[in-house]
């Protein structure tokens, strides 16, 4: 399978799109107005506590308090990598267990200072979430300053392998240090982990310098910008290419190439023709894709995708297709076919949370089970940690997908001003009623004329439908009536006027 990195780099945008065989499967933008705080590091000072959710509101000197819950002060099995690129599934981590609950009121105080860091980005009217536990990335390995334990990426899969990575690490962790060895440590050697490891450190002990000087709140440490967090995270010995367009970033990205990753150095390419780099690549077609809400298969079935607040919804329909035995056989293969769509776009648009999918109902357990397992083994090419529950009795499958940044949707797109987020809008018959209701209610005394300024579309129903009961509605309450058009009103709005 061809990998190729693609980076497109205007004045205030930069776009990322990673392709495998010559399709979009992950797609990251970043605005100078709008940067990831993923990762960034703050001197912080507790503001409040709330004992009943077991958490507490940080000042971190953002536009709104990070949220910091008490497992992520006390707890050892936190995902300590929720911004390496979300690249494995889990990490070995010892777990412990408190000898009694800890409330947070007992870890914290509101008024005192505190190190946190950045684990998800503010998402719709949430703010950040943070953790006390700080993880520093770097190109091979992820330094723990606050644990002593080494941990594989799980990606890694050759027993053999995972021995000598531990072997050799285990050589230069330094006392009371944790170290995970992510998965472009892969064929590493003892230098490049040392190289990485110095780094780290360095990194580190800045930060302490800086947190000793700082009035809180303040920035301590910020990750590398997008350009720079693709190479360390997305270039490997899998990737052909990374190509991008821009002349300065071109250059300072084969200069962090030399220091950290030379043996990777002649994939980085510089783009230079005319037409833009996603053009070229039919990357503008797939992000135009990634935000349909309904997506064709090549049976003629399809798949309608809905994000709510709380829950991403699937569902699958046969369209189109009839099939050509029986009902279960055309129900299997539109749900297969589904199975690599639905991982595809999971991964693309970066669904989030929870999931829930409504696969179309088979009798057969053996189906049933061939259908998980598919989907399983499907999105084991996703790098988020996501965990799927079977197939439910009502053919649902449920899972959750580890979400650290707002989805391509939310990401490239405004509520819709006319349905403010409902997806629909009342129809013009409904408005139509609704203001043949509202006459009914109103008292005409005094009342010679009534003007009814309308959308045009509600206007046409009222004269079609309504015509006759308005006349004789002026008959009865002796008043005339006039209506208006008006293309710039929303269609649910109107206005009544009596004179």
């Amino acid at each position: 399978m061809s990998s190729d990195i693609l980076i497109n780099v205007t004045l205030d945008e930069v776009r990322v799109g990673l392709l495998e065989d010559g399709q979009l499967v992950e797609f990251y933008v970043e605005r100078k107005k709008e940067s990831s705080l993923v990762g960034n590091i703050y001197k912080g000072k507790v503001v409040k506590i709330l004992p009943g959710m077991q958490s507490a509101f940080i000042d971190a000197g953002l536009e709104k308090a990070a949220f910091l819950y008490v497992d992520d002060i006390k707890s050892e099995t936190e995902d300590f990598s929720p911004f390496l690129a979300e690249e494995f599934k889990g990490i070995d981590i010892p777990t412990r267990k408190p000898s009694r609950d800890v409330t947070i009121s007992e870890l914290i105080q509101e008024g005192q200072d505190i190190i946190v860091q950045i684990t998800k980005d503010p998402i719709s009217t949430k703010g950040a979430r943070c953790s006390t536990y700080i993880t520093i990335p770097g190109r091979y390995l992820v330094l723990m300053p606050t644990i002593n334990h080494i941990g594989i990426s799980r990606r890694i899969s050759d027993e053999s392998e995972r021995a000598r990575l531990k072997a050799l690490v285990d050589e230069i962790i330094p006392d009371g240090y944790g170290l995970i060895i992510r998965t472009a440590s892969e064929n590493a050697g003892v230098l490049e982990f040392k190289h990485d490891l110095e780094f780290l450190l360095m990194l580190w002990q800045n930060i302490q310098k800086k947190k000793d000087l700082a009035v809180s709140p303040a920035l301590l440490y910020s990750d590398l910008d997008l350009i720079h967090r693709s190479a360390r995270d997305l270039l490997s010995r899998n990737v052909d290419r990374l190509i991008i367009d821009s002349p300065k970033e071109y250059e300072l990205i084969r200069d962090y190439a030399k220091d950290f990753f030379p043996e990777l150095l002649s994939r980085i390419e510089f783009y230079d023709d005319q037409e833009p780099i996603f053009d070229t690549f039919g990357v503008e077609i797939d992000v135009s894709k990634g935000l349909d809400r309904k997506i064709w298969l090549k049976s003629g079935g399809n798949i309608i995708i809905d994000q709510t607040e709380a829950m991403s919804i699937i569902d699958i329909n046969t369209g189109k297709y009839v099939g050509k035995e029986d009902l279960e056989d055309t129900i299997l293969k539109t749900n297969l076919e589904a199975v690599k769509e639905i991982a595809y776009q999971i991964r693309l648009r970066n669904l989030g949370g929870i999931i829930i999918i409504d696969f179309i109902d088979m009798e057969r357990t053996e189906n049933k089970d061939r259908l998980y397992n598919a989907f399983v083994d499907a999105m084991k090419k996703d790098r988020a940690r996501n965990t799927i529950l079977n197939i439910t009795e009502l053919g649902l499958i449920q899972m959750t997908r580890k979400r650290i940044r707002e989805s391509l949707g939310r990401t490239l797109c405004d509520v819709c001003p006319c349905c403010e987020g409902k997806g629909c809008i009342k129809s013009s018959k409904t408005i139509s009623y609704e203001i043949i209701r509202r006459l009914k209610k109103s008292n005409f005394n005094n009342i010679s004329k009534v003007t009814i300024t309308v959308h045009p579309t509600v206007a046409d129903f009222l004269f079609d439908e309504h015509r006759l009961g308005l006349e004789e509605f002026e008959v009865t309450n002796g008043v005339e009536i006039l209506i208006k058009t008006d293309s710039r009103l929303h269609q649910e709005s109107f206005d009544i006027m009596f004179t």
